[in-house]
């Protein structure tokens, strides 16, 4: 974090340095846009063929056809959760938060889209509706369903903690998650859990040391973040042992509820829409070696 009391003084131009306007470092004006207005009339001959509830501090794995929708819904209390998707054939495409960060913004909302990894680089699936975008940014510089927060881990907890071992930070949740799915040993699906959506979170950085915050989430039961599955989808969801993460995570001392995934099927794909294919780039890297 940055020094309160800085060791250097400024040089003769640090006004001028400070003063200079930022760029935006991925323009996303050629960056091709979903059809929302297809996407939401598809809503409207969908069935749900799928629902899946996802226990207070424990992960469950679910998966969601290309073409279909799912959604995040906060049922009994207010719950943060988080948010791991694989490409369903192949889980070395993975949900990468901070390319997805990096062209969408620290929080995401309606219209924004999950990206996958590296050298996928894709549309994994569309934000289509969230019952929590009027919260907008708060007077703290706080904002729901972040990209920035990594998810809690027990080597973190285990570090902070002075030694410390806690079972159901979300990491450990998700690794248990998509070994019971996949029949994969633990120690290979760790290395398959990564970076997430903190979905109903409300996150930010403090202004006077950059510190990442977390505070009360505004989601109460019945909201919800729903999704266009763009490919076919394995996901994992944590019930964070955090609660609304209003005070602590990584224990048992907040108050933790339940969430429910369900999934939808509409009658016909939306008008238009074709699943995205892998990024074009040759993967040359300007090398004629193999």
């Amino acid at each position: 974090m940055k020094l309160t009391h800085p060791e250097h003084a400024p040089p003769a131009d640090a006004a001028h340095a400070r003063a200079i306007k930022p760029v935006i470092c991925y323009p996303v004006e050629t960056l091709p846009r979903p059809d929302l207005a297809a996407l939401r009339a598809a809503r409207d001959s969908w069935t749900k063929t799928a629902e899946v509830i996802v226990p207070a501090r424990e992960a469950k794995y679910f998966e969601v056809p290309a073409g279909c929708f799912f959604r995040i819904t906060s049922i009994e209390g207010p719950q943060v959760g988080d948010l791991n998707l694989w490409a369903a054939e192949d889980l070395n495409e993975r949900f990468f938060s901070g390319k997805t960060r990096a062209l969408h913004g620290t929080h995401l909302s309606t219209g924004d889209q999950l990206w996958s990894s590296i050298p996928y680089l894709r549309p994994m699936a569309t934000i289509t509706d969230d019952t929590l975008d009027w919260y907008g940014i708060d007077e703290h510089g706080g904002s729901v369903h972040d990209v920035i927060g990594t998810r809690c881990d027990p080597y973190t907890h285990h570090m902070l903690s002075g030694g410390d071992t806690y079972h159901h930070c979300c990491h450990s949740n998700l690794t248990r998650a998509l070994t019971e799915a996949t029949g994969l040993m633990k120690h290979a699906c760790e290395f398959h859990v990564h970076d997430v959506l903190n979905v109903f979170m409300c996150t930010g950085f403090t202004r006077d040391t950059g510190q990442y915050f977390m505070k009360a989430s505004p989601v109460r039961p019945g909201d919800y973040l729903e999704f266009f599955a763009e490919i076919d989808l394995g996901g994992a969801l944590s019930a964070c042992p955090g609660g609304d993460c209003s005070s602590e995570h990584s224990s048992d001392a907040a108050a933790c509820y339940p969430l429910l995934v369900e999934v939808f099927t509409p009658k016909a794909p939306p008008a238009g829409w074709v699943s995205p294919a892998r990024n074009g780039y040759d993967r040359t890297h300007g090398c004629d070696l193999d």
